[in-house]
């Protein structure tokens, strides 16, 4: 085995090459193919634990080893210049690689190995190990060595991936809203619009049951006869068979009609596709029609990168195509927002359930709960633009307007105005610490001031409960989430 020295460069030992990157502490390692610019040509080229396939590059976890790069230089673009093979540290050990003991890349093929013991960081948090390059029609190795202070995203973002969010569809080609726009949020108690069964003509609202007929006027059965029950409703199949008599078809348990998120019934949405939707992944009950369902991820390099860190966002998938979609999650409450553009929604991404693509979301620190977690993690997803978003709760939840210093256990607060100013406030002094919060008892509040609206569901425990802890995309998600 063959040691580099900063800044040395060698032949590439073959055409099939491992890299692998070994480390006391916990690190992502990743690769970006760049062109002579120094630059990846799409964000395609940027081979990481969200993306871990490109042209000629792999990426394997290391499962609970080190994480390894495979590289064939043979399969490479004819315009990738080089191959920047990256570790960074993912936010569940040090801060920086200077309290980091070992950091040693390794770069192999058949019986040939070289390797690159990484010394002298302090302030980062990312580094660039190792290069293969192309010079001259061969392929070289080159030990570098050098960091970056803020991490992956640093690292992306000096090789020129794009960790915006994905540009805005056009909005003639976004799932249009409902004809009938319900009121804007507050309206957790807010039904769909009327549906109508098909084999019923009297409209009910969702959540509202037809009144069962009147039984028959006293006497009319005959001396010693019942009367008859009330007639169920009943479904005839079209082969022929014997109708089906049950009050499940009742108008009240009828689809919704109309185009875009909708409620159906309390805990499930409709969304009437004509172009597409942006929902949780999983959450599809049932659909009808042409429909193409696509995984995100969590929508986006940059979020996926700041999800990782953070332990907060969305696991998407892009619904594209024309007829009805169902959604739910854990038959949780649903609920219905929209927003016009003038204030963002912050919430809790466990809570998200689907949105219209017209809608933009990043995730964002809790402003003033530094050092501190809460339903919605010590980071959210905001949300900003036009739209329709349908939001899930633990219960039928309490929307209280900020109009005076507002307080909610930091557990219940699901989501609010992006608007409002939000703080840590402290209960320790007179012993509310106690009183407050029934499974947790903790000394801490969620402070809410300005002008707006906090939505509080009826449950302390934080999505997955108290063991699966707050925040994060997935149903429990990670990190703690009890104050005090």
């Amino acid at each position: 085995m063959t040691a580099l020295a900063p800044g040395e460069n060698r032949p590439a030992p073959g055409d099939q090459l491992t890299v692998t990157v070994a480390s006391s502490a916990s690190v992502d390692v990743s690769a970006l193919l760049v062109n002579s610019a120094g630059k990846v040509r799409s964000d395609a080229d940027f081979v990481f634990f969200n993306q871990p396939t490109g042209p000629g590059v792999v990426y394997r976890h290391g499962n609970g080893g080190p994480d390894v790069v495979a590289v064939q230089t043979s399969a490479l673009p004819a315009d990738v210049d080089k191959v920047v093979v990256t570790a960074s540290l993912d936010g569940r050990g040090p801060a920086t690689f200077a309290s980091v003991g070992a950091l040693t890349t390794t770069i192999e093929s058949g019986s040939t190995a070289l390797t690159f013991p990484i010394s002298g960081l302090t302030t980062e948090s990312g580094v660039v190990c190792v290069e293969i390059y192309r010079r001259s029609g061969a392929w070289k190795v080159r030990a570098i060595g050098q960091g970056y202070d803020d991490g992956l995203a640093g690292i992306a973002s000096a090789f020129g991936v794009d960790l915006d969010d994905e540009p805005e569809v056009p909005a003639a080609q976004n799932v249009p809203m409902p004809p009938s726009q319900p009121p804007a949020y507050p309206s957790a108690g807010a039904t769909a619009p009327p549906s109508t069964s098909p084999h019923h003509g009297n409209p009910v609202a969702p959540g509202q049951f037809a009144q069962p007929p009147a039984p028959p006027p006293s006497g009319q059965g005959g001396a010693g006869q019942f009367a008859p029950p009330p007639a169920q409703p009943s479904f005839s199949s079209q082969q022929g068979a014997q109708p089906v008599h049950s009050d499940l078809f009742d108008p009240s348990h009828a689809e919704v009609n109309g185009l875009g998120i909708q409620k159906q019934g309390g805990k499930m949405v409709k969304v009437g596709m004509n172009g597409e939707v942006m929902a949780r992944a999983g959450s599809m009950v049932a659909y009808q029609g042409d429909l193409k369902f696509e995984a995100q991820g969590s929508g986006g390099i940059g979020r996926a990168i700041r999800q990782h860190l953070t332990g907060e966002g969305v696991p998407l998938m892009k619904v594209t195509g024309r007829g009805d979609l169902f959604l739910a999650n854990s038959a949780a409450d649903v609920h219905i927002i929209d927003l016009d553009g003038t204030d963002g929604l912050t919430i809790n991404g466990a809570n998200v359930l689907a949105f219209d693509s017209t809608l933009r979301y990043d995730i964002g620190r809790v402003q003033g709960a530094a050092g501190y977690a809460s339903n919605a993690g010590l980071f959210n997803c905001v949300f900003t633009g036009r739209g329709r978003i349908a939001i899930t709760t633990h219960g039928t939840p309490v929307v209280l307007t900020v109009d005076q210093a507002t307080y909610a256990d930091p557990n219940a607060a699901v989501a609010w105005s992006s608007s409002l100013h939000t703080g840590i406030k402290r209960n320790d002094s007179f012993g509310l610490g106690r009183l407050i919060g029934r499974s947790t008892g903790e000394a801490s509040t969620l402070a809410f001031s300005g002008r707006g609206f906090v939505i509080v569901q009826p449950s302390e425990l934080p999505p997955g409960g108290l063991i699966g802890g707050t925040g994060g995309g997935q149903q429990a998600g990670t990190g703690g989430g009890i104050f005090g």
